[in-house]
Order: structure tokens, then sequence, then C-alpha cells
């Protein structure tokens, strides 16, 4: 399923892992949308439960945008609705510190959007390269971009976990977010940190070359349950394939500049 020129095959999945007692994660995959969202609940049981699914609630009324600007600004507002109701929440259990880390991918016609808060993760996979899309908000990352430890040290760091930036937490939804144009064989890998922690990159990139995307998301997962998993894990998988089209029916391509 897809919107415009491509379409999208979507593989998805969650475990609770194997040293927790519940779930904190919520995902959500809308294609017919061009919406996909993995959100890792802070604040313990209850709490972070209701940060990450009152995200993926809200965001899952996203509807059928028009063009990418609109697919944005749906996504903002109901992104923000959701950071309020978290604070609301927070307010009620009297000022406890509730939240969810945040990635998702945007698709619109040929143009994509990443948009982040925390350390979940996207990556993309393309022409046989594999990159991380996203840069994490955490403590020890500012230290790597401040130049003030080297990434060997940024591997042992005592605070490694420390997270900088949170839905719920702050004023506002403090994202960053990344812009592109989509072709056709891409392949995004949306994650939470409990696939990070026990995989890595190189690990990732194998899986994806040589698996369809559900088989993929159950391969990270049994992977990282394997070693550990000493958190939640949930892993979405979006293989992004040219529509097939009549030459006669063939537009343009848009223009990114216009877009997101």
């Amino acid at each position: 399923m897809g919107t415009g020129q491509y379409i999208y095959e979507t593989g998805a999945g969650s475990d609770t892992g194997v040293v927790r007692d519940h779930n904190e994660d919520s995902y959500l995959t809308k294609p017919e949308s061009g919406v996909w969202v993995v959100a890792d609940g802070m604040g313990g049981h209850e709490a972070g439960d209701f940060a990450s699914q009152t995200i993926v609630e809200r965001i899952s009324s996203i509807g059928r945008p028009a063009s990418a600007p609109d697919l944005q600004a749906r996504f903002m507002e109901r992104l923000t609705r959701a950071h309020d109701l978290i604070v609301e929440q927070s307010q009620a259990l009297g000022g406890a510190t509730i939240g969810a880390t945040l990635v998702a991918l945007l698709a619109h016609e040929d143009l994509f959007a990443c948009i982040w808060s925390g350390d979940s993760r996207i990556y993309l996979l393309r022409n046989g390269e594999f990159n991380q899309v996203t840069r994490d908000h955490t403590e020890v990352q500012e230290l790597l971009n401040s130049g003030a430890i080297t990434e060997e040290q940024a591997e042992h760091w005592p605070r490694k976990n420390v997270i900088t930036r949170a839905i719920g937490v702050s004023q506002s939804p403090n994202t960053d977010e990344t812009f592109g144009s989509l072709e056709a064989g891409d392949v995004f890998l949306l994650c939470s940190d409990g696939l990070t922690e026990h995989v890595e990159d190189h690990e990732m990139a194998t899986v994806l070359k040589s698996h369809d995307p559900q088989a993929a998301c159950d391969a990270l997962i049994e992977t990282t349950l394997s070693r550990g998993a000493r958190d939640n894990v949930t892993v979405i998988v979006v293989r992004c394939s040219a529509r097939p089209q009549n030459p006669v029916e063939a537009e343009e391509p848009l223009d990114w500049t216009q877009g997101f």
C-alpha cells in the first residue's frame, strides 16, 4: 500500500524483552497515510505506557493528506496535542516525569521526512549503503558533537543512555527534522533503543539486505532477545518500491523544495 508513485511494504514488531515486566513502547504503521511511528515511553508502569500510547493514538487519526506540507502539518498538530495530554497527565500525578522518545517517517509522493526526539532511531538502506538518518538527543552525543570525548570513550560512557529531549517533558514538542527524496528500493528501519543497545549497525544492514520487511523485524527482535534484551524492543521496516505505471500517465517528478 502507498501513496502516489510509490508503494510500501511494511513489517513491524515489539517485545517486552527479557528483563522488563511490561512494554512501554508503542508503534504505528499507516502506509495509506504515509506515516510510521515508534514511541518509547518513560516514567514507569502506566506513565510510560500512557505517553507512548497517547502519541500513537493521536497520530493515528491523521487521515489522507493532500500534500507533503499538509502531511507534516497534520502530524505536528497531533503530536502537539499528544504532548499537551502527557504534560496534563504528569501534572495530575504530582509532577512526575512522563514522556516518550519518538521517531516518525512521513512519506508523500516522492518525498520523505524524518522527525524525531530522543534516542530512538531511523536508518536508511539505499543502494547497498546503510546510514543512520537521525542523530541521538543524548548527553553522550552532545559530548561527541563538541569534541569533548572520542567515539571509543562514548561506547563506555557511564551516562550513555541519558536523553536530552523527549515528547512531554518540555514546553512544546522539541523535535528535529530532516527531508529528502525517495528512491525505489529504499528501506527504512525505525527502532527504539532496545534494538541498538544489543545489535550493531552492520548487523542490521545484513538482515535488511537478506530479508523481507516482516522477516527482518522478526530476526532483529529475536537477535535482541537472544542477547539479553534489557529493554523493550520495537522495530518497523519499510521498503519503498515504484508503483507500476502506464507511461502516458507518468507525471514529472516533484521538486522537494516545494514539498516538506
